[in-house]
């Protein structure tokens, strides 16, 4: 095969997919916010997407969309829709149908189906004004009708980008409005990469007993004690008021340990630190390790809220790089 130079059909594709984008960006109007409050408004129900072919691809990804953003939604197949899965479709659902042309003959029965049930809010997102998709539906997103990338208009790749990021205009549109933040998301995201840098203070902390609190007063005979059953490598100073005071370290206890002959009999309160670095329970672990890497320490005591002085949990480093966070 002769070698042929393809980055310039590459770049035509990109330009025309651009071309569309922009003929879709001037296109938003009203209907935009109607389908958007309509998503936000169904309380009762679920959103329901369905297409055929292309569409239909696209069609699941928007509805993926959603439910990693909270929204229930799920995908149905337009031409199964004819033999039983109608059923999936009920009442206070919000029906949004795919199509370019809007005049599939596998969408007429799903159509009519939700023409027939009054409280099943039907969406079309189509591109002509003379479709039955177009005339049957409740709320209309009108998408410009776009040239196709590639010789005889013919393979579907500008459309298809055009709806796609209409769905993602629509799913960020209501994260927006709910305020789904980082937290929210990582609620539907636990595993994979993204659940990892997702991952707050609270979700790897060691909490409650496993915290080796000790008193102030407390002697460091019977302080290793606690800090060898805990296995952290750190103790936690609290005064009698159960405030968080001071830290001790292993590192602490070896360096004044090589000084001072009588270290046992020293209290804690003469070899803590004093006010230890706390961070929020709801900090993202990963800059909770950017803290400890900037501070150079291997431990941070937990709040919640803004009380400081009361420590929840303890994060080590250990816990950060178990759970492959970097």
């Amino acid at each position: 095969m002769k070698k042929k130079n393809f980055i310039p059909i590459a770049k035509d594709v990109i330009e025309s997919e651009i071309k569309s984008l922009k003929k879709l960006k001037l296109s938003i109007n009203q209907s935009f916010n109607k389908v958007v409050e309509a998503i936000i408004n169904c309380k009762n129900g679920k959103v329901i997407i369905s297409g055929i072919g292309k569409s239909g691809i696209i069609g699941k990804k928007i509805s993926s969309t959603l439910a990693s953003v909270g929204i229930p939604s799920f995908y149905v197949d337009a031409a199964s829709c004819s033999h039983g899965d109608l059923g999936k479709i009920s009442s206070n659902d919000i029906l949004i149908l795919i199509s370019f042309s809007g005049e599939s003959s596998e969408l007429k029965n799903i159509i009519q189906y939700a023409n027939r049930n009054k409280k099943i809010t039907l969406i079309g997102i189509v591109s002509k004004k003379n479709s039955i998709l177009y005339k049957s539906s409740d709320i209309n997103l009108l998408i410009p009708n776009v040239i196709e990338a590639g010789p005889g208009n013919i393979v579907p790749t500008s459309s298809t980008i055009v709806q796609l990021s209409i769905g993602d205009a629509l799913a960020i549109s209501t994260m927006n409005y709910r305020k789904f933040g980082k937290l929210d998301f990582k609620k539907f995201h636990p595993s994979g990469s993204l659940g990892a840098k997702l991952k707050t203070a609270e979700d790897l902390m060691s909490k409650n007993k496993k915290i080796p609190f000790i008193n102030q007063n407390l002697d460091m005979n019977n302080a290793l004690k606690i800090m060898r059953k805990s296995n952290l490598g750190v103790l936690i100073v609290r005064n009698n008021s159960n405030k968080t005071v001071g830290i001790i370290s292993d590192g602490d206890i070896k360096r004044i340990k090589d000084k001072n002959t009588d270290f046992k009999n020293l209290i804690a309160k003469k070899i803590m630190t004093l006010n230890p670095v706390s961070i929020s329970k709801d900090m993202l672990a990963a800059q909770a390790l950017s803290i400890m890497n900037s501070k150079k320490i291997t431990c941070l005591c937990i709040h919640n809220k803004n009380n400081k002085n009361k420590t929840i949990g303890i994060l080590t480093i250990h816990n950060i790089l178990n759970a492959n966070i970097q």
